[in-house]
């Protein structure tokens, strides 16, 4: 059903932008529909609805929208994006209205837009629900397991960044919030480069010039008491997930298999003794590991 807002009594503004969110969720539907070959990648945000309850408006795409799914107000609980939050997981549906897994009150809709195999993640903020991504097909796809990855990958890196946003954003104004994001993201980003560079150069010399030009960017180096002893892959891997890259970003990005980047990262989580991989950068930052 198409909700309508409260003040004005018309349809909610189609793809109204949601400031943070919407600067978080660019690239990685741009990267959610590279990675899966889906026909549309696209996400909603949970929004207030009538009677105290919420609701999920689809306002982000990334590829053709040829039926009424932009803008839609979903209610909470209901299809796919209801079902993953209320279950907070990921979930693929290899033919959505034949799927015994959802209710099927959007069938229209999604009949309309033509889409027949989708995925779907939540994006939770602490405890906190966002909103959905979605990877959708408009046709048959039988393995669904490298899409379901993709979308959960793409998820957790939007809940990652929308966290850091979240806690600068409580100490910092809007202007030192953009100044300083911009900032850490140039010095992350020539970080990631510096290393990467060294990996490829022959002369012992200047590849360990390189490394000590990286490590000058992430501050001073750790205490030599410091227990953390990292190998020049892990830290590779690391200086990344700094960056905010995924899983398979980060082996596009170092030429490595997909499986060997998430055995660094499983490293990573216990050297760093770290629950989770912001959690993991958060402890690299505060010993200096990384900028």
């Amino acid at each position: 059903m198409i909700v309508v807002t409260r003040d004005t009594g018309n349809p909610p503004k189609r793809g109204a932008p949601y400031d943070e969110l919407a600067r978080q969720l660019r690239r990685p539907l741009e990267r959610l529909r590279r990675r899966t070959g889906a026909s549309l990648a696209f996400a909603g945000r949970v929004v207030p609805a009538a009677h105290d309850d919420h609701a999920i408006e689809l306002s982000y795409f990334d590829g053709d929208v040829v039926g009424p799914l932009r803008g839609v107000q979903l209610d909470y609980g209901h299809g796919l994006g209801g079902r993953v939050l209320t279950r907070r997981r990921a979930t693929a549906l290899h033919d959505y209205v034949q799927s015994p897994l959802i209710t099927h009150t959007y069938d229209a809709i999604i009949r309309a837009e033509q889409l027949y195999s989708m995925v779907a993640a939540p994006i939770i903020v602490g405890r906190k629900h966002v909103g959905v991504l979605y990877a959708a097909r408009r046709g048959p796809q039988h393995q669904l397991d490298t899409s379901l990855d993709a979308v959960t990958d793409e998820a957790r890196a939007v809940e990652q960044q929308l966290t850091v946003a979240e806690v600068l954003g409580a100490i910092r104004t809007d202007d030192e919030e953009r100044e300083l994001s911009a900032w850490r993201s140039r010095v992350q980003d020539s970080y990631a480069q510096l290393r990467g560079l060294a990996a490829d150069v022959e002369d012992p010399a200047v590849r360990a010039r390189m490394l000590e030009i990286a490590n000058q960017l992430a501050g001073d180096a750790p205490e030599p008491e410091l227990t953390v002893r990292l190998t020049a892959r892990e830290q590779d891997v690391l200086s990344l997930l700094g960056a905010g890259l995924t899983n398979p970003a980060i082996a596009e990005r170092l030429g490595i298999g997909l499986h060997t980047v998430k055995g660094h990262v499983k490293a990573l989580l216990v050297k760093l003794d770290a629950s989770s991989r912001f959690e993991a950068v958060v402890n690299a930052r505060r010993v200096r590991l990384i900028p």
